[in-house]
């Protein structure tokens, strides 16, 4: 028998998770809008970027999506080179709190050279009262808690994901 491949998160699934990523001449199971936004006012675009620890974009990432709060659930998927800047894009609603913790949605990053995937929360600037009091945004460190706050501007929010450095955001185990 031949050993099995270790790099287990890609690009070995690109075929079916991210095809347009390279360039298969079909579309992916999910994509990046989850709530279309001609159909609903209230949509809200997340953009952002993959950077390695040197600061250059990561053009082969896979981001994931996941939104669960009482009036949706909610999911996307978008690779980092589907797009030319090597930008993930989602269109979703803004999430309502849950038990009183701040908006938030849930991460998950696969890319090259990692063996298992990476998990963060995306958290919105606006919500300053709900985030002052959100127990897990609390349990990170103060000078650490902008890496997991996106930045606002219209309808739209930014929030890049740093894998690793100085400047690195804030991942969880779960």
């Amino acid at each position: 028998m031949k050993q099995t491949p270790s790099q287990t998160v890609g690009p070995y699934f690109a075929y079916s998770l991210t095809p347009e990523q390279y360039l298969y001449d079909f579309k992916s199971y999910a994509d990046s809008v989850m709530v279309n936004p001609l159909e609903n006012p209230d949509t809200i675009t997340i953009t952002g970027k993959v950077f390695d620890g040197a600061g250059v974009p990561i053009p082969d990432a896979m981001i994931e999506v996941w939104q669960s709060d009482h009036q949706n659930q909610l999911f996307g998927r978008c690779g980092t080179g589907t797009l030319a800047d090597n930008r993930f894009v989602f269109y979703t609603t803004k999430p309502t709190s849950v038990n009183g913790q701040a908006p938030y949605l849930s991460v998950i990053i696969f890319m090259r050279g990692q063996l298992i995937h990476t998990y963060t929360r995306i958290y919105f600037e606006d919500e300053v009262t709900l985030n002052e009091t959100d127990e897990v945004l609390n349990s990170v460190p103060s000078d650490r808690k902008h890496t997991l706050i996106a930045t606002k501007n219209g309808n739209s929010y930014e929030f890049n994901i740093i894998m690793q450095g100085e400047k690195e955001t804030v991942f969880f185990d779960i």
